[in-house]
Formats: structure tokens, C-alpha cells, sequence
């Protein structure tokens, strides 16, 4: 599942083949762009800003994606075979040796402004500029709200997603449903800053340092099978509220007697 840390890889991909190199093609496959030509434009930045991935192009102009629930960008030589159905590709940017194709993209547009138009996100836990303190503060504002809905909320902190949301609330010993006022959010923040750093660069994402398939996560995709710390099988319900996620991001994988 795509969050912070993922699309911070993407970003740094795209990066390293196109940061400073001239546009030589461009493709937009969706019905609004899809006359946009930024043939001979030169990439000035690539950057993530939680789960949003910015690829700025001059004029305060950026190609703005997000992934969502399935969204990819993969980077390579041109000629190079997709490794994802054609029909599923979104963008198509090419320099004179580099591909980067943006592949079942969840959002895909043009900003303007683009700093402007993601105001309203939280700091950003991969960004240079992460400011603890105001995210703790954000958090901290509604103290009644249930801490899994909590971290999911990209206007308080942006990049946490339902992985992450999941394997913190574990590690802490933490309800998901338990209201924000009865969490240690200074502690809670720093593990989420802490885990996503620790995965920024790592080809296969883990929260409990074993990178064998079932083995990766503590709780988070393992509803039925035992808790790896007490046996407890781990609990897969839901969690909502009506502000906007989907029926996918609300889903809670916790353990029942390890996080009380």
C-alpha cells in the first residue's frame, strides 16, 4: 500500500533520471490534459510531500499525483518493456534516455501554485522542514477523536497510512479506537517520524526488521493468524468516521490483548 515512505522512493527515482533534463515527450492519459504538451520543459525539482508527489516544471507549475490505493511511477531506459498494462498508464515523460511512466494514478493533474494548493497538509514526516511540535498540537486539538482516525488524517500529519496507522498503534500498546486525549501523541508522532524514516530507502518495507513475506508486519494484513507477541488472533474490524476515507482505509488490523 502506498504511503509516505513509498512515495518518497518514487520521487527520488524520477529524481535521479529527470531532475534538470529536458522534456523531450510528454503524454497525459486522462480527458483533461490530454492536449497538454510540456515538450521542452526542463524539470526543475521532483519531491514528495507525504503521500503527494510533485514534479516541477518551471512558472510555479507542477505535475501533481497521487497514488492512492494502487498507484506506481516506475523509471527506466526508453524501450524498456512496461511491466504494467498500457491501459492503466496515466502520465508518459521522457527525456532523451529516460521513461518515467505514472501507472494507475489515483489523482493527475497540473497545479499551479503548487506549494499553495498543499497548504492544507500537515508536516510532512519525510520532509526537511518536519516540525514535531505542530503536528503534535494539530493532534492534540481534538482530544475525543479516536487516535487511528487520528493519524490517517493528512491535515494533521502527512504521511501516514493504513500500515503505518496499524503497526504504531501496536508498537505503542495502543487501541486504535481510544480518544486521542488518553494517547501519548508526543510518543505516538515520534515512532510514526521514526518508522517512516527507517523505511524511506528500504526496497522491501518493514516495521518488525524481518523482510520475509508474513513476517514484515505485526499486525497490519494478518486478521485471523496469531499476534507474533502473545498469540492473541489478530483482530480485523473497522474503524470510521464521516470524513471522506474509504471503506479500505478504515479497516483496523489490531491485537485485542497487546494494545489495551
Amino acid at each position: 500500500m502506498p504511503e509516505g515512505d513509498t512515495v518518497y522512493q518514487a520521487a527520488a527515482r524520477i529524481r535521479r533520471a529527470f531532475e534538470q533534463k529536458t522534456l523531450e515527450y510528454t503524454q497525459f492519459r486522462v480527458p483533461r490534459y490530454a492536449t497538454t504538451d510540456l515538450t521542452g520543459r526542463t524539470v526543475e525539482s521532483v519531491r514528495s510531500i507525504g503521500k503527494h508527489l510533485l514534479i516541477d516544471v518551471g512558472d510555479d507549475l507542477a505535475i501533481h499525483s497521487h497514488l492512492k490505493m494502487e498507484g506506481a511511477w516506475h523509471v527506466h531506459r526508453i524501450g524498456t518493456r512496461w511491466r504494467k498494462p498500457a491501459y492503466t498508464a496515466r502520465i508518459v515523460l521522457r527525456t532523451d534516455a529516460a521513461e518515467a511512466v505514472g501507472f494507475d494514478l489515483g489523482t493527475t493533474e497540473m497545479l499551479a501554485a503548487p506549494d499553495a494548493a498543499l497548504a492544507y497538509l500537515g508536516p510532512d514526516l519525510l520532509g526537511p522542514g518536519w516540525d514535531a511540535d505542530r503536528a503534535v498540537a494539530l493532534i492534540s486539538a481534538d482530544p475525543a477523536r479516536p487516535v487511528g482516525l487520528a493519524l490517517l488524517d493528512q491535515h494533521l500529519m502527512a504521511g501516514v497510512g493504513n500500515v503505518f496507522r496499524c503497526e504504531a498503534c501496536f508498537l505503542r500498546g495502543v487501541d486504535p479506537r481510544r480518544p486521542v486525549g488518553d494517547v501519548d501523541i508526543p510518543a505516538m508522532v515520534d515512532l510514526c517520524h521514526r518508522l517512516l524514516q527507517a523505511n524511506r530507502t528500504n526496497r522491501v518495507r518493514t516495521t518488525t526488521g524481518v523482510t520475509v513475506s508474513g513476517r514484515r508486519y505485526h499486525v497490519y494484513g494478518r486478521g485471523g493468524r496469531p499476534c507474533f507477541r502473545c498469540g492473541t488472533p489478530v483482530s480485523r474490524d473497522f474503524l470510521g468516521e464521516p470524513d471522506g476515507f474509504s471503506d479500505t482505509d478504515r479497516v483496523l488490523y489490531h491485537c485485542t490483548t497487546c494494545q489495551t
